[in-house]
């Protein structure tokens, strides 16, 4: 497969870093030479310096014979212009990104008119897996399959839960809940439960500190929460400092959740613009890093607080802030992805990483693409610091994997089939349920590169 990559910002290298793991070949176009220069040392691509909307470019990068062309520069108007280019020269699949809230309404008219195969908004995307976390903010990271019948939870042990030296398989008898535990971090590992403790129980052990990730239908999960003690009810009211996109894209996600809204800005034309757009939220001009503001504006008794202004430092030192004064649920936007793994160790709540959100959105469609007859790729993140895969899969036809019950199939190792989604019913598999024609298969794993649903064997 031939893929055109057009500007190499942070999302173009982090998408060219994950395709190159795909065995796909890479062309990456940008006008700044440095940034093709500096990306080509990295990874096995090839580079064009030039203008992603010239025919000429885009001829020279191969779009004649490209399957799918991505453009993913700071322009929205840019990225369409060049896909639109793309699809005219050689009818191959485009995918824009576009982050202006004003083409929000008008994606289906750019897709069915220009020809645009996929639109994908950063920003909105992040605004919604923010906006899942607070209606369940017991959670640190949410992910939903099958249109939100699926949730994959992700919440740290506390004491207080009493589930210090259980065994995965004693979980699920002493709650007595529907779920799965698919996968454990502790500070020295991380772990998938092997497929067999669907058959035989599983025997890894739950430590205090541990992350820990489960698969379940919202129901099943609250359910669970609450028997473990943890509190399941959305927050109340939200404080968020910074009024970029994101923030309009939240807060009308949470207004619409009756959530007060509390934005923080320092901007006042864009405070104005705020107060014109979301006339329910309260819009506060000032410096949102102001200790005594935000006291001032009830941070200590707030239910959540989130950061997203344009400085990582500032997102993160505002929920340490927070963290020492009040019992809110936090979370901090990064855009940098270098230090992910001392940003975690901060424990500062959730952490979401737009560039990650999008690279995965993308390579989801790759993906389907390479393979789209036997199984689809529904949905994929990347789990467990990137470590690991969900994916679901959609089976179209019968396969070596259909109709065979899960305790006879030769399943690789640190492999889990999670869940099976039947005509809407949501299923955790045991050792005799089969995978039919028609279903959607969630697979966990640290096999990196699924595209069939074959591949688990």
């Amino acid at each position: 497969m031939q893929v055109i990559i057009v500007g190499c910002g942070k999302v173009g290298r982090n998408l060219a870093e994950q395709l190159q793991a795909e065995d796909i070949d890479i062309t990456l176009v940008d006008v700044i030479a440095d940034k093709i220069d500096d990306l080509c040392e990295n990874i096995d691509a090839m580079g064009i310096v030039g203008n992603g909307a010239s025919i000429n470019t885009l001829m020279e990068a191969g779009v004649d014979t490209a399957d799918i062309l991505i453009a993913v520069t700071a322009s929205d108007e840019l990225n369409l212009l060049c896909c639109l280019i793309a699809q005219k020269a050689n009818h191959c699949q485009t995918i824009a990104r576009v982050r202006n809230p004003i083409y929000e309404k008008e994606i289906g008219f750019i897709k069915e008119r220009l020809g645009v195969t996929m639109i994908i908004n950063p920003e909105f995307a992040a605004a919604q897996e923010i906006s899942r976390l607070l209606r369940f903010p017991s959670a640190i990271k949410i992910d939903t399959f099958a249109r939100g019948r699926v949730e994959l939870l992700k919440f740290k042990v506390l004491p207080e839960f009493k589930l210090d030296g259980m065994s995965v398989s004693q979980i699920s008898d002493a709650f007595r809940s529907d779920i799965l535990v698919c996968a454990i971090e502790s500070r020295d590992n991380v772990s998938i439960p092997g497929g067999d403790h669907i058959i035989h129980g599983g025997n890894q052990v739950i430590h205090d500190g541990d992350m820990v990730s489960i698969l379940a239908s919202p129901l099943n999960a609250a359910a669970f929460f609450r028997k473990i003690g943890l509190k399941t009810n959305q927050v109340k009211n939200c404080i968020i400092v910074g009024g970029g996109t994101i923030s309009y894209y939240l807060a009308h996600a949470l207004l619409d959740m009756k959530i007060d809204v509390k934005i923080i800005e320092q901007n006042k034309n864009r405070c104005e613009h705020l107060s014109e757009l979301l006339p329910d939220a309260t819009i506060i001009n000032g410096d949102g890093t102001n200790r005594s503001l935000l006291l001032e504006e009830g941070l200590s008794e707030s239910e959540s607080f989130v950061t997203l202004t344009n400085l990582d430092e500032e997102n993160v030192f505002l929920a340490l802030f927070a963290k020492s004064i009040s019992d809110a649920k936090l979370v901090a936007k990064v855009n940098r992805l270098e230090f992910d793994d001392v940003i975690d160790s901060l424990d500062i709540g959730s952490v979401i990483y737009p560039k990650n959100i999008t690279a995965d959105y993308i390579l989801q469609y790759v993906r389907a693409t390479q393979n789209s007859i036997g199984s689809n790729v529904e949905t994929l993140y990347h789990i467990l610091d990137g470590n690991a895969e969900a994916l679901e899969f959609a089976i179209r036809e019968e396969s070596a994997v259909t109709y065979i019950p899960l305790a006879e199939l030769n399943l690789r190792k640190n492999l889990l089939v999670g869940c099976l989604n039947r005509n809407g019913r949501i299923r955790i598999p045991r050792g005799q349920d089969m995978i039919q024609v028609g279903d959607t298969v969630i697979i966990v794993t640290t096999h990196k590169g699924l595209r069939d649903i074959t591949d688990i064997l």
